[in-house]
């Protein structure tokens, strides 16, 4: 009985945040290995993937530019992540822009441009240590001197709810990192603890397989992908695309 009580009470959650939510954003790393069918994944839906771009120390996904060229060809928006690690902040934001500025070519990302996130997650598999919160706070300032636009800020709830609220942290820390947009992962429930942002712009919701969602409302995997980082944006298609160009960077200007 108890099971059936929580499965229902999934299914009305999934019901309330489809009602104002889309399930249209998939990102990418080098960890993904396959040939990735990014026509397929544009006639289910999605319109937007955000792929690694570069990680520690000052490497570059290998897979980037190929896949960019491919998404753009297929119609898909373009963003771009760098994850973090305690090494120099400047350093590393001027790294990530320059990889991603190198790789920008084609009239498809001319017009549309690129998403720029900081992945703020806790560094457990890469050199350089976990970035701490005012080595996050001068990278988000220098990707906007840089560009002119903050980039999207991806943790997970637990992490953003146990790191930003540390005694630390200085109101003045959180209200620079609250310029940027909300990226934000949970794996079994919506985010609650956005604090000190009002809610999440994207929630990723699956990755590596591991989901306790609806799968009918929060599929795992994407085109030929079996287990993909699924993602689900507040507003619909049509407002997606126009926050994407909004809040993207097209390094020719």
């Amino acid at each position: 009985m108890k099971n059936s009580v929580l499965r229902l009470l999934l299914v009305l959650q999934a019901a309330q945040i489809c009602a104002f939510a889309s399930n249209s954003v998939v990102n990418l790393s080098h960890y993904d290995l396959m040939r990735v069918d990014f026509a397929q994944m544009k006639n289910e839906g999605i319109v937007g993937v955000i792929h690694e771009a570069t990680y520690p120390r000052f490497d570059r996904d290998s897979y980037y530019g190929t896949r960019q060229n491919a998404a753009a060809r297929a119609g898909l928006l373009w963003g771009a992540y760098h994850y973090g690690d305690a090494t120099d902040p400047i350093r590393q934001a001027e790294h990530f822009l320059s990889v991603v500025a190198w790789n920008w070519r084609g009239p498809a990302l001319q017009t549309n441009g690129v998403l720029l996130v900081l992945d703020f997650e806790k560094n457990g598999h890469y050199p350089g240590g976990t970035m701490r919160v005012d080595q996050a706070v001068t990278f988000v300032e220098r990707i906007y001197q840089r560009t002119g636009r903050y980039p999207g800020l991806y943790c997970s709830e637990y992490r953003l709810r146990q790191v930003l609220f540390s005694p630390k942290v200085t109101a003045a820390q959180r209200r620079i990192l609250s310029n940027c947009w909300l990226w934000i992962a949970n794996y079994h429930l919506e985010p609650r603890n956005t604090a000190p942002w009002s809610h999440w712009t994207m929630w990723q919701y699956t990755g590596d397989g591991v989901c306790d969602l609806p799968r009918s409302s929060y599929p795992k995997g994407v085109a030929n992908i079996k287990h993909a980082e699924r993602n689900m944006f507040r507003g619909s298609p049509e407002a997606l695309a126009a926050f994407w160009q909004e809040h993207a960077w097209n390094p020719a200007e």
